[in-house]
C-alpha cells in the first residue's frame, strides 16, 4: 500500500478552501502561468515504445560531369538515424476521505487539488520543453536549449543568433516551425497523447508510521518528448540582455535591435508551406515588443486575433510580419551568455 507523506492536505488546508458559508471557495490561482506553447505544439505518435526514431538525410549523391566515351561514377546518398526519447512525468493527489467529506461536496474539494496538480505539470512540461537536459536529469527529455547552445562549432550553430548581451540577466527568444515533418511533440507508441488523469477512487493508504486509513487518490501521468526532425526549423535568439531591452523607447536606449534579429531568424527557416512558424518569449520580452507596437513608424508589428489550431482558442495576439508572438513564462532571465 502507498505511504502517506507529510505533503498531504491537512485540516488547515481544508479550512483555507472553505468559505464562511461552508461552500468550497473559488481558489484564486495566482501561481498559474502563461505557457502558450502548450496550445501550439503538434503531437505525433512515436514509432518506438519509448519514443521516436528519426531518419535524417546526411549527404546527397554526387553527380558526374561526363565527356563522350567516358563513364559515370556510381554514388549514393547517406542517412543517419536519431532516437528521440520520451520522459514520463507523474504525480498523485491523496486526500483523506473524511477530510474531503467535511463540507459535503467531496468532488468539488478534490477538484481544487486536481487542477493545482495539472497546472504544476503544465509548467514542468513547458520548462522541460525549453531547458530539459538528460545529461543533467536523465529522467527528462531533451529540450531545445541543449540542442541550440552555441553560435559556432555545432550543427545547429547557424540557427543561434546572439543579441550580444554580456551581463547576468540574459534571456532567449525562439522561432519554431511546427509540423509533423520538422519539429513536433511525441508520445510513445501505443500510448495516448497529452495528460492522462485517472480517478482511482477510495483506496487504503498508509501514513508515515505505516498505519492504514482511507483516502481518495487521483493519478496524473504524462509521457511526452519532442522530435526535432529538421534542426533548420528552430531558431534561437540568445543573449538578450533583459535590463537593456527594457530601456527601449527611453532617451537612453541601450536595447538590442530585436526586430532586426527576428527578421534574420525568419529568413533562416526554409520555405515550407506546411509549417506553422511561431515566436516564443517571456512576458518581459513581449512587453517591450508591445512598446514598439505603438511606435508610429512601425509597420511590422501588429495585434490581431489568432486562432490556435490545437486548442481552438482565439485571442488578440502580437505578431511580427504575421508570425504570432506567444508567451512562455518558463523562459527565464538568468541564462548564461552563449559564446
Amino acid at each position: 500500500m502507498p505511504v502517506l507523506s507529510s505533503d498531504r492536505l491537512t485540516l488547515l488546508d481544508w479550512a483555507r478552501r472553505v468559505d464562511p458559508d461552508g461552500k468550497i471557495a473559488a481558489v484564486v490561482e495566482t501561481l498559474n502561468e502563461y505557457n502558450e506553447i502548450l496550445d501550439d505544439i503538434t503531437f505525433i505518435e512515436g514509432n518506438l515504445p519509448t519514443g521516436h526514431k528519426v531518419t535524417v538525410r546526411a549527404s546527397l549523391p554526387t553527380p558526374t560531369w561526363r565527356l563522350l566515351n567516358q563513364g559515370v561514377t556510381s554514388t549514393k546518398s547517406q542517412s543517419n538515424q536519431v532516437t528521440e526519447v520520451c520522459g514520463m512525468m507523474e504525480a498523485y493527489s491523496t486526500i483523506d476521505k473524511d477530510l474531503a467529506k467535511l463540507n459535503g461536496n467531496t468532488a468539488e474539494f478534490r477538484y481544487t487539488e486536481d487542477i493545482a496538480h495539472i497546472e504544476a505539470m503544465n509548467q514542468e512540461f513547458a520548462k522541460t520543453l525549453i531547458y530539459g537536459d538528460t545529461s543533467v536529469d536523465p529522467e527528462e527529455f531533451v529540450g531545445l536549449a541543449p540542442r541550440y547552445y552555441a553560435t559556432t562549432g555545432t550543427t545547429t550553430a547557424g540557427n543561434v543568433i546572439s543579441a550580444a548581451g554580456a551581463g547576468s540577466d540574459n534571456t532567449s527568444m525562439w522561432l519554431v516551425g511546427w509540423s509533423p515533418s520538422t519539429i513536433a511533440g511525441i508520445f510513445p507508441k501505443g500510448s495516448k497523447a497529452g495528460l492522462d488523469v485517472q480517478d482511482l477512487g477510495e483506496q487504503t493508504v498508509n501514513d508515515s508510521d505505516g498505519k492504514p486509513f482511507q483516502a481518495y487518490r487521483t493519478h496524473f501521468q504524462w509521457k511526452a518528448g519532442i522530435a526535432v526532425k529538421d534542426w533548420r526549423y528552430v531558431v534561437r535568439i540568445c543573449n538578450i540582455d533583459i535590463s537593456a531591452l527594457e530601456t527601449a523607447g527611453d532617451v537612453a536606449d541601450t536595447s538590442t535591435n530585436l526586430l532586426k534579429q527576428m527578421s534574420i531568424a525568419i529568413d533562416k527557416l526554409p520555405s515550407n508551406g506546411t509549417v506553422r512558424p511561431v515566436f516564443y518569449c517571456n512576458n518581459r520580452v513581449r512587453a517591450m515588443i508591445r512598446v514598439k507596437l505603438f511606435n508610429k513608424s512601425n509597420t511590422y508589428i501588429t495585434l490581431k486575433d489568432w486562432l490556435s489550431p490545437i486548442s481552438g482558442l482565439k485571442r488578440p495576439t502580437l505578431a511580427f510580419q504575421d508570425i504570432p508572438i506567444r508567451r512562455i513564462d518558463q523562459i527565464h532571465n538568468l541564462e548564461a551568455v552563449i559564446a
